[in-house]
């Protein structure tokens, strides 16, 4: 948010603060009219400059009513907050800092009490647009930020289950380091247990080499979600090696093209398809199965065995593509959860047919 003050930030982020003087924050504390240059305190002394929060500054009406409750952070950023609305967001009382009692006061103004919190303000800010249910896209926070933030919400009361969710502002900004962070927010995702982004995330974990996972990510991660993020990669590999080898359907003999001679697509076809089966991958690509399959036509002069070979591809890449490509494709009893099983034991397998 761009303020008629001069706003300040470092090179990596935003900071959501705005830089005012001793003198403007001087007398009693007044309601600002369009903007929140104007607005006045007690008198701050010798303290020189004061940082106030850009979006929580006094008297910013788009709450609803005036702030009661001053919240500092690490780095002297003041937050013009409201006391009712932390509590109702809260579980633990704000970290049982509220209700403010005499005991708990660093400083008074007419605002309200001054509370001091051990984050940083782009840390506090991401957790006071949560509880606000406002979006803080627009400060540009960065993912290791977001997570110190999500950890900070559980300090203060506040389960990620319930403000990480589809459409809230926090699941949106976290879903937008997906494609950069994939395994990272995966990880955020299984700690908390937040089945939704999991799954939006895992979308973007079809490449990764499940052999590069550390210890220490592995642990993050936890064995539930450790264990669908394998059963997806395997379990889409095996469900292509399934739906690979059953070779075209033979047309009815003719003249030129018997029975005898039709085994030639079917040999062809078992060779080219056990090359794909033999790397198959989980994000194996429409494309690519269409690569490896379609130039079988070009040694076969049977036009009904060519149409019979355009078809069996079709309807593989048809096949193909409506799997499942995330995480839920894990969810529920099927066969594939069997054939996991028993990989998992170490026993033997037959293909299946699709």
């Amino acid at each position: 948010m761009e303020s008629s003050m001069t706003g300040r930030h470092n090179a990596s982020e935003r900071f959501d603060y705005d830089l005012y003087t001793d003198r403007e924050c001087s007398n009693q504390l007044l309601t600002p009219p369009e903007s929140h240059n104007n607005f006045q305190g007690d008198d701050f002394g010798d303290q020189g400059n004061v940082s106030v929060s850009s979006t929580f500054f006094p008297g910013a009406d788009i709450f609803g009513s005036v702030s009661d409750l001053i919240i500092m952070p690490s780095d002297s950023v003041y937050f013009y907050v409201h006391s009712h609305i932390l509590l109702n967001a809260s579980e633990n009382g704000f970290n049982s800092m509220l209700p403010v009692r005499g005991h708990q006061r660093r400083d008074y103004l007419e605002a309200g009490p001054i509370l001091t919190v051990p984050e940083s303000s782009p840390v506090f800010n991401i957790v006071l647009h949560v509880i606000y249910d406002v979006s803080c896209t627009q400060y540009s926070p960065s993912f290791d930020t977001l997570v110190k933030a999500v950890s900070a919400l559980i300090t203060y009361g506040v389960t990620p289950k319930k403000v990480i969710t589809p459409s809230t502002p926090l699941y949106d900004i976290l879903l937008t380091h997906a494609t950069s962070r994939p395994l990272d927010l995966f990880a955020l995702a299984s700690q908390h247990d937040l089945e939704d982004l999991a799954i939006a995330s895992s979308v973007y974990l079809l490449s990764f080499s499940l052999s590069t996972i550390s210890d220490e990510m592995a642990e993050r991660i936890g064995p539930v979600y450790l264990k669908r993020l394998f059963f997806m990669h395997l379990g889409r590999a095996e469900v292509l090696r399934s739906i690979l080898l059953p070779p075209p359907y033979p047309h009815t003999p003719t003249p030129a093209c018997d029975y005898g001679k039709q085994k030639n697509l079917t040999r062809a076809w078992t060779l080219a398809s056990a090359h794909l089966a033999w790397d198959a991958r989980a994000d194996l690509s429409v494309s690519a199965i269409e690569s490896a399959l379609e130039p079988l036509g070009d040694r076969l002069s049977c036009g009904l065995c060519q149409a019979a070979l355009r078809e069996r591809i079709k309807v593989l890449t048809t096949r193909w593509s409506r799997i499942k490509d995330d995480l839920s494709f894990t969810i529920g009893s099927s066969p594939l959860h069997i054939y996991l099983q028993n990989y998992i034991s170490d026993l033997p397998v037959k293909p299946r047919s699709p």
